[in-house]
């Protein structure tokens, strides 16, 4: 019998911010089970520092740059974003006779050719740019920035519908819609692939007061956030619960990460602090969102599979989040010679407990480029946060022994650091070459979100 799917992301969510992976002032017991049931990493990367490279990577199994999509993509209607030319899991899964879904954040373009129904998913609910109000559903970014295509704009669509749900708070929306979908699913009664893409913790900053209450005891940065991930956190648990009910749950493979690391744009805390307990938390990770430093791109990962992937894991190998395209397309009974595939087929290692092969991962972001290998890390122009001052032209970690990324070892490890140098710069090259040929830079507006 084929399996079904479930993948679920969260946006600008921090290393730190689960309690299986670290977080003490709060809980999240629905993805602790996940992880104590599955396979939870320590060292699972987002392709990207910011959302939409991040999730054109995740579901294309590419790079950015070879999907596509190297920046922020504008929220006006009639912006574009991932093109046809790079097909994404929903469409290959599509092709395997599977029924797909989205509910939650896209932001892989606004425009007709790339919305979700253009790109493999059957139906879908959630909205098309980078963030919304959680009670309106209102374009965030363009509510103080009006101008020639970027006006305020409600956002809220089913199906390629605009739709109004003005008051209903969205994480708890989108949670509702992946139920009514799976009992939709099993009625149909073919295997399904289901994508929950969730906003939260990403801004603006708003959770009910019932999430609020749970963490009265810590700072209103920090309680807000809590609330926001323990609103997702309890949104998984309804969903798997739902999957037990349904006799769905022994056949589901389920995936969790993140999109990014955790934000430091001031609009994101009333003070604008940058102090590091507030808000979203990387952890012992150096740097945030927009960085290339891992606190900007190492994010929690879970994969979990009742009966094939055996509990309890912990696993350290580099693993990123272009690698769940071949992963569930090979677990599906698909074939990856017809695709164009940077990451990797994670099953065969999972199912044996196994290491994975040693290889060499690369990030991009603006002027910053990184690349790692087994432990070292390598950042060249490395930021700490967007528009940050130049932290070190090269800077070369040993993460094993410093997972913050605190020493430079470049004068130390000269050899390491010129041979990784020049394989960044080779890998980045190769990128700006294609863009160039292939991709046109003119037809994605950017703005920061």
């Amino acid at each position: 019998m084929a399996p079904n799917f479930i993948v679920f992301l969260t946006d600008d969510q921090g290393y730190g911010d689960l309690s299986c992976m670290g977080a003490t002032d709060f809980r999240t017991p629905h993805l602790d089970r996940l992880a104590q049931d599955g396979a939870r990493f320590t060292s699972w990367y987002s392709n990207s520092p910011v959302c939409s490279p991040s999730r054109a990577a995740l579901l294309t199994g590419r790079y950015p740059g070879n999907a596509g999509v190297r920046a922020i993509l504008a929220g006006h209607r009639t912006a574009t974003g991932l093109p046809q030319s790079s097909p994404t899991i929903a469409t290959a899964l599509r092709r395997q006779g599977y029924q797909t879904y989205m509910a939650g954040k896209w932001h892989l373009g606004v425009d007709d050719a790339a919305r979700p129904h253009s790109h493999g998913f059957d139906h879908w609910y959630g909205f098309l740019a980078g963030c919304i109000d959680y009670y309106s559903h209102i374009f965030y970014w363009g509510m103080n920035k009006p101008g020639p295509g970027i006006n305020p704009t409600h956002d809220l669509w089913e199906d390629d519908r605009e739709i109004w749900q003005n008051g209903e708070y969205f994480t708890e929306a989108i949670s509702a819609k992946a139920i009514q979908y799976l009992r939709q699913a099993k009625e149909d009664g073919r295997p399904f692939f289901l994508y929950v893409s969730y906003n939260a913790p990403h801004y603006p900053m708003h959770a009910p007061q019932k999430y609020m209450d749970r963490f009265a005891h810590l700072p209103w940065d920090r309680q807000v956030m809590a609330a926001m991930i323990s609103a997702v956190d309890d949104g998984v648990g309804e969903i798997m619960a739902e999957l037990t009910r349904l006799g769905l749950a022994d056949n589901t493979c389920t995936v969790f990460t993140a999109d990014n690391g955790p934000s430091r744009e001031s609009r994101n805390w009333l003070d604008g602090t940058l102090d590091p307990y507030y808000g979203g938390s990387a952890g012992k990770l150096k740097g945030h969102k927009f960085s290339l430093y891992d606190g900007g791109i190492r994010v929690p990962g879970i994969i979990h599979w009742p009966g094939v992937i055996s509990g309890g894991q912990v696993r350290h190998d580099p693993c990123a989040s272009m690698d769940v395209f071949p992963t569930l397309l090979k677990a599906a009974g698909g074939d990856l010679s017809g695709y164009e595939i940077d990451g990797v087929d994670l099953l065969p290692s999972l199912i044996d407990r196994k290491p994975l092969p040693e290889r060499t991962l690369f990030w991009e972001m603006e002027d910053q480029t990184a690349v790692r290998r087994g432990r070292w890390k390598l950042v060249l122009n490395g930021r700490m946060v967007e528009g940050a001052p130049l932290e070190d032209a090269v800077h070369l970690s040993n993460l094993d022994d410093d997972m913050g990324e605190r020493v430079n070892l470049r004068e130390v490890e000269p050899e390491r650091s010129a041979e990784l140098t020049a394989l960044a710069h080779a890998w980045r090259d190769g990128i700006e070459d294609r863009w160039t040929s292939e991709f046109s830079v003119e037809r994605q507006g950017t703005v920061t979100l």
